[in-house]
């Protein structure tokens, strides 16, 4: 026979334990690489790139990648291989399981964003469609 204390505390007295956040972005060696160069060679300090999307272009919105100068108290610091991303808060869940990567050829060189959360792009490859990151609660 199973006996049940009714003596127990409430379960309000103990908090949760909360699951770690998900890194919003990871980038890959080559993008770390070039940030790495890009950091060294700037005209003054920069403490890393801002990542972010903007509303406009023919799919609606696109990719902003520029120096960030200081760790803004909203930004979303992603330390990566030794290098730092600022996520701008309004683009976190559509930037959420994203791989940063920098590819070169012959004809460009540019960071690319490989997002789980991009429904479509134009055909220029300039602008995408994305949706918010879907986050199992």
């Amino acid at each position: 026979m199973t006996q049940i204390s009714s003596g127990s505390t409430p379960a309000s007295s103990t908090p949760k334990p909360r699951r770690p956040r998900p890194q919003v972005m990871r980038l890959t060696d080559a993008a770390a690489q070039r940030i790495t160069e890009l950091t060294q060679r700037a005209d003054s300090e920069i403490v890393g790139l801002r990542v972010g999307v903007k509303n406009g272009g023919c799919a609606g919105q696109s990719y902003t990648v520029e120096y960030a100068h200081e760790i803004r108290p909203t930004d979303e610091v992603v330390e990566d291989k030794g290098v730092k991303i600022l996520v701008d808060p309004k683009a976190v869940l559509f930037l959420l399981g994203t791989e940063m990567d920098y590819k070169a050829d012959k004809m460009q060189a540019q960071f690319v964003f490989n997002n789980p959360n991009q429904i479509s792009a134009c055909g220029c490859g300039e602008s995408v469609e994305l949706r918010p990151a879907k986050i199992d609660g």
